[in-house]
């Protein structure tokens, strides 16, 4: 994990972004609960403007910063949920901050059609990194199918990628970044979340 003292994990929010797909990660990163450091990091969603967003869900969210306003020294990772805006301007200012944190070596995670705008913008090109398909990234016209791999969820350095279809994956490899549980904590959370093996809850509740 990257030398940072930052407490504030910060998920982007844009109209269209798929709110499910970070809910596993947002919710455990937020609950103190069988946490190495409880209440460590609090989780903060940032947007172009502060102007309200509408998630693919429907909700209604109040971005707390501002693109501008964010530097990666005031961040432990920013979160990418998947959305329908990728491939278009409106997410290029999103692309802008992903660059940023990566070259501070801060880390960044992303989603289903996140990946889509990293891939457009060159940023899968030399890291190992999955998306919901090969296929898809290929269609956007990457460089970067050398690096792919056909998993639920990557680390590679700073970037975490994960499939559409992942988001219990996709919240591990963040947890475990951010180092919110001991090693064989996440393991039983995973039993739990991952496997849907009750005794993952058993072994939680005796942390």
């Amino acid at each position: 994990m990257t030398e940072n003292s930052a407490t504030t994990v910060h998920v982007a929010v844009y109209d269209t972004y798929s709110d499910w797909e970070v809910g596993y990660a947002t919710s455990h990163i937020n609950g103190p609960s069988w946490q190495r450091k409880p209440g460590r990091y609090v989780v903060r969603t940032v947007g172009a403007s502060l102007d309200p967003i509408r998630t693919s869900g429907g909700m209604r969210v109040l971005p707390d910063v501002t693109l501008d306003e964010l530097t990666p020294a005031e961040s432990a990772m920013l979160i990418l949920p998947g959305n329908d805006l990728f491939p278009t301007p409106a997410y290029e200012p999103f692309i802008a901050k992903a660059r940023e944190f990566l070259a501070a070596d801060v880390p960044v995670a992303a989603i289903c059609g996140a990946t889509g705008g990293l891939a457009m913008a060159g940023l899968l090109d030399n890291r190992a990194h999955t998306s919901n398909a090969l296929e898809f990234l290929q269609s956007l016209g990457y460089g970067g199918s050398a690096f792919y791999r056909d998993e639920l969820a990557v680390t590679d350095g700073p970037l975490i990628t994960g499939k559409a279809q992942a988001p219990v994956e996709f919240a591990r490899e963040i947890l475990a970044k951010l180092e919110v549980y001991e090693p064989a904590v996440l393991d039983s959370w995973y039993k739990l979340y991952g496997s849907k093996d009750p005794a993952g809850f058993y072994e939680l509740m005796s942390v």
